[in-house]
C-alpha cells in the first residue's frame, strides 16, 4: 500500500468535501421521512431504512444502542403506511421489538439527548394508535417538558439544544426564538433543520414547503431548505446525524496521520482555515454548533504538530477545576476530551516550552485524573465512543506523550488489556473483529509509552494483516456517540492509515 499516496488523497477529499463524511442514520433519516417526506430522496430514505431493519424487527447496534433507532425507523414507518402500505409489515415488527425492548429495558448508552428522544419518540408512536401503547419505564418528561417550555417562551435557547430541536416538536419550535446559520442549517441537524422548516407552515396546511417558491420563503427558510437538499442529494436520500462537522474532521484527520509520522502535504487553505476556526471561547465542530473542548483540543494539537501553534488559552473555558468538560453545562464527564486537552497542552508546551509555567501545573492535574478513571482491567471507557479501544487509545497516547513516567503502570496495564482481547483472526473490536477498533489496538501497543515488547510487535503484526484486507478501508461500522450510532469515515480511515504506517515502520 502506497501510505503516502493513500494520505494525500484523504487531506485532499476533505478539501473537495468540507462539510464532512459522516455515514447515514438510521435516526436522522427516520426523522426526515416524517418531517419532509417534500424533500427529494423520500423513496430512497424509506428503502434504506426497510434494508436496515435486523431480523428481529429492531434496528442499530447490541448493549441499548438500538432503543433510539428503532423508536424513530417504527414511527417513520407508521407515518408513511398510509400512502405505502407495503411498509405496514416491517413497521409491525418494529411495534413488536419494541415492546420487548421497553418491557425489559437494556442499561441505555450515554447517548446525547437519549433522554428527551426517547419519550418524544414514544409519544409520537403512540399517538399512532397502532397496538397497546408503549411506555418508557424509568424515563420521565420533565426534561422534555422543560425544552418545551423553554422554546415555547420565545427565549433563545442553548446552541446544543437546537442539535435536538426534534423532540420539541413543530408547534413549540414556532414558538421559540430559532433561526438557522447561514449555511443554512439548524443545530447541524437535518431532522432539527426539517423540524424549523415545518414549524414555518400554517398549523392546517398539508403542502407547505413542497409547493412553495423560493420567492415566498424568506431567506433563512431558502438557506434551510437548499441546506437540507444539499445533505440529501450527498448520499442520496438517507442522512447522517450530523453536518457540517468540518473543523472536527480536519483536526482529527491530521492528528491521526502526523502523529504516527505519516508523511503528508496539508494545502495551506486548510492550515488557515483551522487557523482561523480557534475562538477565544473555544471551536465548535462545525457551523450551527456549540463550541466544544474536544473540538478545541484537536484543532490545537493539530496545529502546533503542524508547527503553527495556537495559544490553547481557550481551552481554559472549559476547566471546571478538576477535570475539562465538553461543554458548559455538559451532564456527564468524558476521559477522551480530557485526554485530548492534555494533548493539545503538551504539544504546544512542547513547540512553546516557556509556557509550561501556565500550563505545566494543569497537565499534571489533568493526567493524574485520567490515571485515576482507568479501569480495573487496565481499559477505559467514554460517552463519545462505544468502543473501549477509543477511550484507552487517546487516554494511553496522552499519558504516554506528557502524562511523564510516573504514569507507566496504567499504559502497561492497558497494553496487557489489549494483549489479552485479541480475536484470533488478529482483529480486536467491542462486538465484532473490526478495521477501526484494531487500528486502535495497534496504536496501543506500537505508539504509548515505552517501545514495544516482542508481544506486542507480533500482536500488531497480525492485526496488520487483518487491516490489509481488501475491505478494510470500507468497513465503517457505526461506534461514534450522537443522537444515533456514526462513523465519520475520513476519520476512521485515517486511524487506519496510521496503525498500518507504524505497524510497517516497525518491521525496519
Amino acid at each position: 500500500m502506497d501510505f503516502v499516496q493513500n494520505a494525500s488523497d484523504l487531506v485532499d477529499g476533505l478539501m473537495a468535501q468540507p462539510w464532512g463524511q459522516v455515514s447515514a442514520s438510521v435516526y436522522e433519516t427516520g426523522r426526515l421521512v416524517t418531517l419532509a417526506p417534500w424533500l427529494p430522496g423520500h423513496g430512497e430514505r424509506v428503502a434504506f431504512l426497510l434494508a436496515e431493519q435486523r431480523g428481529d424487527g429492531s434496528w442499530g447496534a447490541p448493549d441499548g444502542y438500538g432503543l433510539v433507532p428503532t423508536l424513530s425507523a417504527t414511527e417513520a414507518l407508521l407515518s408513511t403506511a398510509a400512502q405505502d402500505p407495503a411498509v405496514v409489515p416491517a413497521a409491525r415488527s418494529g411495534l413488536r421489538a419494541l415492546q420487548h425492548l421497553l418491557r425489559q429495558p437494556p442499561d441505555l448508552p450515554d447517548t446525547p439527548a437519549i433522554d428527551l428522544i426517547v419519550p418524544a419518540l414514544v409519544e409520537l408512536i403512540n399517538a399512532h394508535g397502532h397496538g397497546d401503547p408503549l411506555t418508557a419505564p424509568g424515563m420521565d418528561t420533565t426534561r422534555l417538558d422543560g425544552v418545551k417550555r423553554l422554546l415555547s417562551s420565545g427565549q433563545e435557547p442553548p446552541q446544543k439544544v437546537l442539535h435536538v430541536l426534534e423532540v420539541a416538536g413543530t408547534e413549540a419550535a414556532r414558538a421559540g426564538a430559532v433561526r438557522p446559520a447561514p449555511l443554512g442549517t439548524v443545530g447541524a441537524s437535518p431532522a432539527a433543520t426539517a423540524t424549523w422548516l415545518a414549524a414555518l407552515a400554517p398549523a392546517d396546511a398539508t403542502q407547505t414547503h413542497a409547493t412553495q417558491t423560493n420567492a415566498t420563503l424568506t431567506d433563512a427558510a431558502a438557506a434551510a431548505r437548499h441546506h437540507l437538499e444539499a445533505v440529501a442529494r450527498r448520499s442520496g436520500g438517507p442522512v447522517p446525524v450530523g453536518l457540517p462537522i468540518t473543523v472536527f474532521e480536519r483536526g482529527w484527520v491530521l492528528s491521526w496521520l502526523i502523529r504516527a509520522g505519516v508523511p503528508v502535504r496539508v494545502p495551506p487553505e486548510m492550515i488557515a482555515d483551522l487557523r482561523t476556526a480557534i475562538r477565544p471561547q473555544g471551536t465548535p465542530a462545525g457551523a450551527g454548533l456549540p463550541a466544544d473542548a474536544d473540538t478545541t483540543s484537536v484543532a490545537l494539537h493539530a496545529l502546533a504538530l503542524l508547527g503553527v501553534p495556537c495559544d490553547p488559552s481557550s481551552l481554559m473555558t472549559f476547566d471546571t477545576g478538576a477535570h475539562f468538560c465538553t461543554w458548559q453545562g455538559e451532564d456527564g464527564v468524558s476521559v477522551s476530551v480530557n485526554a485530548h486537552v492534555l494533548d493539545a497542552l503538551g504539544q504546544y508546551v512542547r513547540v512553546r516550552p516557556a509556557a509550561e509555567a501556565v500550563y505545566g501545573p494543569v497537565m499534571a492535574r489533568v493526567g493524574s485524573w485520567l490515571a485515576a478513571r482507568q479501569r480495573p482491567d487496565g481499559s477505559w471507557e467514554d460517552r463519545w465512543h462505544a468502543s473501549p479501544f477509543y477511550a484507552t487509545l487517546s487516554c494511553v497516547l496522552a499519558l504516554g506523550e506528557f502524562g511523564g513516567p510516573r504514569h507507566a503502570a496504567p499504559i502497561h496495564r492497558a497494553r496487557e488489556w489489549v494483549l489479552a482481547n485479541q480475536r484470533a483472526d488478529g482483529s480486536w473490536g467491542r462486538w465484532a473483529g473490526g478495521p477501526e477498533e484494531t487500528a486502535y489496538a495497534m496504536q496501543i501497543l506500537l505508539l504509548s509509552g515505552p517501545e514495544p515488547d516482542e508481544r506486542c510487535l507480533k500482536a500488531a503484526w497480525r492485526g496488520c494483516t487483518f487491516l490489509t484486507q481488501e475491505e478494510a478501508l470500507s468497513d465503517f461500522t457505526p461506534l461514534w456517540h450522537d443522537k444515533d450510532l456514526y462513523s465519520p469515515t475520513a476519520i476512521v480511515r485515517a486511524a487506519i492509515l496510521a496503525a498500518l504506517y507504524v505497524a510497517k515502520s516497525s518491521k525496519g
